[in-house]
């Protein structure tokens, strides 16, 4: 849950049952509760990328996995992690003298005919898997952190054409797995996503096994140090690009890889704080052709008053522009193609892998339907997920393919009466 104010990074650990607490109680709960309870995680429907119930290791006694929604597209999905190191800038939060060094995933279309020799990749490494758990207060667990529909290390699906690429930004205190449903949607129908960290904000594990988190943490990091994380991301999507590996380890890159990525065709996305970070990245970087904020707070100190020429859709929830002031003086300020939509019973929460993994956890935990709906609103979850896999693709399709897949973006839809159109 981001409850950061403003653009500060709060260092104490927070209490009460918040969506992490929650999450991690459920996820504990493999380890601890009677097998035929932790089973019924499957409420939720299976993906490609998860394990269905009873078969988490083979045998119909063993504890189900909780499940992401498969990806629509004709593609099979690949991954690979990076880790990066921005020599440009000090970071203010690790030891003097070091420079930032950020952990990122590239999300892409696979080849189909070998995608399934690669392993499926969990929604979170282990040690920050540990990490996320430890600060709930419970052990590590395995049994049911859900899978992904990523196959590690997959070749990449080449058509001749370089795909268009999309940057995600997290909120604060989160991770870069939040999003994995629209993230591996998008890859799913041909679009590389680079997704990543911000360390020191969130939890994130190197490839050597240090895991960072934000605890203690300060200063904080403001949504302009999200954004100049974003910024450091495209340089590395140019080398990409240009067929160079801009991994510190020189660790292998997936078949195909190299040279893939269109530097010219970039998008920015993001969540809360990130979503925030994804505007400021636009207004820094002309390179960057389309954005999108999942219920972004738009709170950038001071407020966001430059004019953005280039196409923008705000996916609300809490921070509409009815509620918001910082909100209101961004749209004034998109010159170019816009759109604000808001799904019907949603809220902060909504927009991302919660509304799905949340609602599994809380059946695990015998928790009342109101209660869940505290955490992740009203909205139909099912839904609230298809909201999620359509629209960003429908918009990055638009303002990065040319594409107008049917009119899901001109105005109120049959298929989605959820949805608010706000002009």
């Amino acid at each position: 849950m981001d409850t950061t104010p403003m653009d500060t990074t709060p260092t104490a650990r927070r209490t009460g049952p918040t969506r992490r607490r929650m999450l991690g109680a459920a996820l504990a709960l493999g380890a601890v509760a009677p097998l035929g309870l932790a089973r019924t995680a499957s409420a939720a429907p299976a993906s490609a990328g998860t394990v269905p119930s009873g078969t988490a290791s083979g045998g119909t006694d063993s504890p189900a996995r909780l499940t992401l929604l498969a990806p629509t597209g004709p593609f099979p999905v690949g991954m690979v992690p990076l880790h990066l190191r921005d020599e440009s800038r000090l970071d203010p939060n690790a030891r003097p003298g070091r420079f930032r060094e950020l952990m990122a995933t590239v999300w892409y279309p696979a080849r189909a005919a070998n995608a399934d020799a690669y392993p499926l990749a969990p929604w979170m490494t282990e040690g920050a898997l540990k990490a996320f758990l430890d600060d709930v207060g419970f052990p590590l667990p395995l049994t049911l952190a859900p899978l992904t529909a990523g196959h590690q290390g997959a070749p990449v699906h080449r058509t001749g054409r370089p795909l268009p690429v999309v940057l995600y930004s997290h909120g604060a205190g989160s991770h870069r797995a939040d999003h994995t449903i629209m993230v591996q949607e998008l890859a799913s129908h041909g679009f590389a996503v680079v997704t990543v960290d911000h360390t020191h904000d969130g939890i994130t594990e190197f490839p050597d096994g240090t895991v960072v988190t934000r605890d203690g943490v300060a200063p904080g990091l403001a949504p302009k140090d999200y954004a100049a994380d974003l910024l450091f991301l495209l340089e590395r999507v140019v080398d990409l690009a240009n067929g160079r590996n801009p991994d510190v380890d020189g660790r292998a890159l997936p078949t195909g890889l190299l040279g893939s990525l269109d530097a010219r065709n970039i998008g920015v996305s993001g969540w809360s704080k990130g979503g925030t970070a994804a505007a400021l990245a636009m207004v820094a970087d002309q390179r960057i052709r389309a954005g999108l904020t999942l219920d972004g707070r738009m709170e950038s100190n001071p407020a966001i008053t430059t004019d953005i020429d280039r196409p923008f859709m705000m996916m609300t929830a809490a921070y509409t522009r009815a509620a918001s002031p910082y909100v209101e003086t961004f749209w004034g300020h998109l010159r170019g193609w816009r759109l604000d939509v808001q799904a019907t019973g949603a809220v902060h929460s909504s927009y991302g892998d919660d509304m799905t993994l949340i609602p599994q956890a809380g059946r695990l935990l015998g928790m009342a339907e109101q209660q869940i709906q505290s955490k992740v609103g009203t909205i139909d979850p099912d839904r609230c997920v298809l909201i999620q896999q359509a629209y960003p693709r429908a918009f990055f399709d638009l303002h990065l393919r040319n594409r107008h897949c049917g009119n899901l973006l001109d105005g109120p839809s049959k298929a989605f009466p959820e949805v608010v159109y706000h002009p």
